[in-house]
């Protein structure tokens, strides 16, 4: 959520950004509250099954952090959850009301749909954008919070809508109506039990945002004086989400049984997004999701994560740190404060990749009303309502893919789809193969300014439809997080590529991670027909140094491992002949330098008058000796300036050439470059 003029982050600790607040009343103090930590305090947590308690002594401000988290949760015991059978006993009960609901959606959206068929006929369809855009986002806002998210998704997608459209359903982020304030602060009181002057010295009269689900109140604590956001659900919001999503379930069963072209299981993707709204009701759980999010990627100096503050979150009433930002669709006023709006949306992409493919706990709702830059220069991250998680097989699955695609092995490209649970290991992908060749040999042939994140996604999507496909509920919420960042960046440059941007993460990924499956992908990608390509291990790295987590230990060290495993003797006998070659383009490389550095006149005398100098070899033979030792020297180059290159790397990779296979292969490499040498020496001599 943010503001138009002020964003706010939230961030429990101790640390915030103080901001004047607005105007308020003067409350008292709490009373019987201690400030100050303790020495150390008990904690109990209960468990999620509600057995015995887990008992642990802990140090000061944290057990006391943990015990406020505790009683939140007490007090959001009856919070609302996702469940198909007793929406369809509520509301299937009710053919009134959900008639009703029916004919006012049919109503409201057909009625738009008519106009823009009138405007097209009439010629006026230009000339009518502002005036429909503004129509849309009004029957969005009235049809309520389960379409209002349909129209936050639009308005991140300039390649689906005009920027008429964009403009419009932008405001749908951050510039809802609002509900009566006093239903808002009594929602606070009731919720935690307290007169709102004695949690507060000072609260803003109205809101401050007003979002799909609740709205925002700039807020003083009294305790601290920090300033805060407070957010407050919505009244009457169960009840408005339910009957949508009970009406958008029965659709997709219809879509299921009598829609063939569609092959994914709709209701599945319904449920998984129904459930993922219904934890944004429970503040507690979004609070949660905000603590998990900050410990696994705030530890970049320019990810700012908000925590949260216990002693004043229930359900519906969710305390955060206030921080300044801007929008980061809000170019204009990112420049303004000095800062590059693709530096920060490249901050984004990173982020989202370590989100979903290092520890798989992504944000599924990126739209530019959560990403805020702030003036520091940072990207705050907000709003932890919607997460979603992907398993493990299916991130090492995904960098596989991409591995596959560059290779263009489309045959690996297939079987990928049975570990990303795409397909049942029963189906038959060999008919798949084509279709994805077909595809991809076109794609792959794109101009930069061709080739993005939408273009793959809805050519493959037509692949997908003419196979028995069944895409995984939390893949949707990747697609959607993916594209939702790939139009933040559309926002700052047309041209800009999320695939071009993400290639040094996945560089540096498959060069550094030990993971048995991407060392598998890391060989495949580097050798082929028996023959090492140096240029992909030189892109690799060009690419990877791009990230700034790459680490040149890392690199090179789990690659030797492998090599000198129990089951790497079929990559040893690659490596073997590669590194006689190589070896033989270094010296024989140094031999032409040397002999190329001798003046001309003395040649002669040296050489006897050969006209083929030193080395008697084809001139395209050398030139491509020449080349590869180049670019063997390139790649030590790279290695060497990277950021944290020590020569105290090499220690440990010692340790590891010290091993009996290394003694092994090292034996079998100088036989190797032995009998080379020997061989061109006598081809010399006659």
């Amino acid at each position: 959520m943010a503001a138009a003029a002020m964003s706010l982050v939230v961030s429990a600790g101790s640390h915030s950004v103080c901001v004047q607040a607005g105007k308020g009343f003067s409350i008292s103090k709490p009373k019987g509250y201690k400030l100050g930590p303790r020495a150390a305090l008990v904690e109990a947590r209960p468990r999620v099954n509600g057995s015995q308690m887990a008992v642990q002594v802990l140090g000061g401000d944290r057990a006391e952090d943990l015990q406020a988290e505790a009683r939140a949760m007490a007090r959001a015991a009856n919070a609302s959850v996702y469940s198909p059978e007793l929406l369809a006993r509520k509301y299937g009960s009710r053919p009134v009301q959900v008639v009703k609901r029916t004919l006012e959606i049919l109503i409201a959206l057909g009625s738009f749909a008519l106009k823009l068929l009138l405007d097209e006929r009439n010629g006026t369809l230009d000339q009518n954008k502002r005036k429909r855009a503004a129509e849309l986002r009004t029957i969005f806002t009235r049809l309520g919070p389960t379409f209002v998210k349909l129209g936050q998704g639009l308005s991140t997608r300039p390649d689906l809508c005009p920027p008429e459209y964009l403009e419009e359903l932008a405001q749908l982020q951050d510039a809802l109506p609002t509900f009566p304030d006093a239903d808002a602060f009594s929602c606070i009181e009731t919720e935690l039990g307290m007169p709102l002057d004695s949690i507060f010295s000072s609260i803003s009269p109205s809101p401050t945002a007003a979002a799909s689900l609740g709205q925002v109140y700039k807020a003083q604590l009294k305790y601290s004086g920090q300033t805060v956001a407070v957010k407050v659900q919505r009244p009457g919001i169960e009840e408005a989400i339910g009957l949508d999503f009970y009406l958008i379930r029965g659709l997709g069963i219809f879509i299921n049984k009598y829609v063939d072209i569609i092959t994914s299981d709709v209701v599945a993707l319904v449920d998984e997004f129904a459930f993922r709204v219904y934890q944004e009701l429970n503040y507690v759980q979004e609070g949660q999701n905000a603590r998990k999010f900050k410990m696994l990627y705030a530890d970049k100096e320019d990810i700012l994560v908000p925590d949260i503050f216990w002693n004043y979150t229930s359900g519906k009433v969710l305390t955060m740190e206030w921080v300044d930002g801007v929008k980061l669709n809000e170019q204009a006023a990112i420049e303004r404060q000095g800062l590059k709006v693709l530096d920060l949306v490249t901050t984004g992409i990173q982020c989202s990749l370590r989100q979903l493919l290092e520890y798989g706990y992504f944000h599924a709702d990126p739209h530019p009303g959560n990403l805020l830059a702030t003036p520091e220069g940072k990207l705050a991250f907000l709003d932890f309502g919607m997460m979603s998680e992907t398993p493990e097989e299916a991130r090492f699955a995904i960098i596989g893919h991409v591995v596959h695609l560059v290779n263009r092995d489309y045959e690996a490209m297939a079987r990928d789809y049975y570990a990303l649970d795409f397909l049942s290991t029963d189906v038959d992908v060999s008919p798949i193969v084509p279709a994805l060749r077909d595809f991809f040999d076109d794609a792959l042939n794109y101009t930069v300014s061709e080739l993005n994140f939408k273009t793959l996604v809805d050519g493959l999507g037509a692949v997908l439809y003419q196979y028995p496909f069944n895409v995984p509920a939390y893949y949707a919420l990747i697609l959607r997080s993916l594209t939702v960042l790939e139009g933040l960046a559309l926002y700052a440059d047309p041209n800009f590529k999320v695939l071009a941007a993400s290639y040094p993460y996945f560089a540096k990924r498959l060069l550094t991670d030990p993971n048995p499956y991407l060392r598998d992908a890391l060989i495949e990608l580097l050798f082929k027909d028996g023959r090492f390509r140096w240029n992909r291990l030189e892109n690799l790295l060009v690419q990877g140094k791009k990230d700034r987590d790459f680490s040149a230990k890392d690199a090179l060290q789990p690659v030797l491992k492998l090599l000198l495993g129990p089951d790497g003797e079929e990559l040893r006998t690659l490596v073997i002949k590669e590194a006689v070659r190589v070896t033989e383009a270094v010296v024989l490389g140094t031999v032409v330098d040397t002999y190329n550095s001798v003046p001309p006149f003395m040649r002669g005398l040296m050489f006897n008058g050969n006209g083929n100098g030193v080395l008697a070899m084809r001139a395209g033979e050398l030139e491509l000796m020449m080349e590869l030792r180049d670019q063997v020297f390139r790649i030590w180059g790279l290695l060497r300036s990277s950021e944290n290159f020590d020569p105290a790397l090499l220690q440990p990779i010692l340790q590891v050439l010290q091993k009996p296979e290394a003694h092994s292969l090292g034996g079998r490499v100088v036989g190797g470059i032995t009998q080379r040498l020997a061989a061109r020496l006598l081809q010399q001599v006659l």
